[in-house]
């Protein structure tokens, strides 16, 4: 059995592109792999949140796990806050790191664009928390979207000059990338990712959203104006729309292209909201009835955070040691 992380910010509703990218992958992972997955609200207010709102997106993302078929029986569900090692080890990590290293990290500098002036240094460090996060448990593989790999892959820099200058301490981590469904792309622009933190709903489809509004946002989504139905990489849109298509349905994109042959984009559209209607209900039951006992909720993420740091706490006596900050030497 490998170790595998897998974690999502709460710094919104969690959508599709949340559930293809990150937690149906995760709920297979747990079948044969020793998972741990984390609700990372450190990372989440690298930018400005509401406190009661970041505190209503913890539990429902913990909820949303759960519905989706997270087990916290197989698979170490906790928050980051609660597992101090997290922090420790990511001061103890920018000790080691280069500022160039940080300043080319291609999701800083996208960000920077958007926020300007109000780009916090906890943005700019995003990378070495995640770094700590990921190295802490002696994870294996890391499951991440293309525009998270370089993140991963300064972690295992990280890793291995850790390893050269200290001592072996670190497993040095793999990135995974799904073939398939790795980067959904917004709604309304299928050249971005989506995003549950985009200025306009109309981005990305949430995993809480109504019937109607589900069909509204497939039905106004970007495509082009070919009008035949396939999975091309030069056609963003359309391709977008087929690959979400394909893992809600579990069809190939051949399958789905085979079914729309002399069928236009409205007739593919309304089948894809139904489709999504049809898969989200039963969800959106679930995570209803996880909110409607927030103690149990918390009594899950406690007892995962209890557990996570027992774990942490091992690895840091261990590197505590290995920097020569630790006395006891027993």
């Amino acid at each position: 059995m490998s170790k595998v992380l897998t974690a999502i910010q709460p710094s919104g509703i969690l959508h599709i592109g949340n559930y293809i990218g990150a937690i149906e992958p995760a709920v297979e992972s747990q079948r044969d792999n020793e998972l741990r997955m984390f609700v990372v609200d450190y990372h989440a207010i690298t930018v400005p949140q509401k406190p009661e709102e970041l505190r209503k997106n913890i539990l429902t993302a913990t909820a949303t796990y759960l519905a989706c078929g997270i087990d916290p029986k197989k698979t170490l569900l906790f928050q980051q806050s609660q597992v101090p090692q997290h922090t420790e080890l990511a001061w103890i990590l920018n000790c080691t790191a280069r500022m160039g290293e940080l300043e080319r990290m291609t999701q800083f500098k996208d960000k920077t664009r958007v926020r300007g002036e109000t780009t916090t240094v906890g943005l700019f460090d995003y990378p070495i928390l995640m770094a700590a996060d990921i190295l802490l448990y002696d994870t294996a593989i890391v499951p991440v979207g293309e525009d998270q790999k370089q993140h991963v892959e300064l972690a295992r820099d990280l890793a291995i000059r850790f390893n050269r200058d200290f001592g072996e301490t670190f497993v040095v981590p793999q990135p995974k990338i799904r073939e398939v469904g790795a980067r959904i792309m917004g709604l309304d622009d299928p050249t971005k990712k989506m995003s549950k933190s985009a200025s306009s709903p109309k981005n990305y489809l949430s995993l809480l959203d109504d019937p109607e509004t589900i069909r509204k946002k497939i039905m106004s989504a970007v495509t082009d104006n070919e009008g035949k139905v396939a999975f091309d990489e030069t056609r963003p849109g359309i391709s977008n729309l087929v690959t979400i298509f394909s893992i809600i349905t579990k069809q190939t994109p051949e399958q789905i292209e085979l079914d729309y042959i002399g069928k236009g984009y409205g007739d593919f559209k309304k089948d894809l909201a139904e489709a999504l209607t049809l898969f989200l209900l039963p969800l959106q039951a679930k995570i209803k009835t996880y909110l409607e006992h927030e103690d149990e909720l918390i009594k899950i993420l406690n007892a995962g955070s209890t557990r996570a740091r027992e774990e942490a706490e091992k690895k840091m006596e261990v590197v505590r040691k290995r920097v020569g900050v630790c006395l006891n030497q027993d």
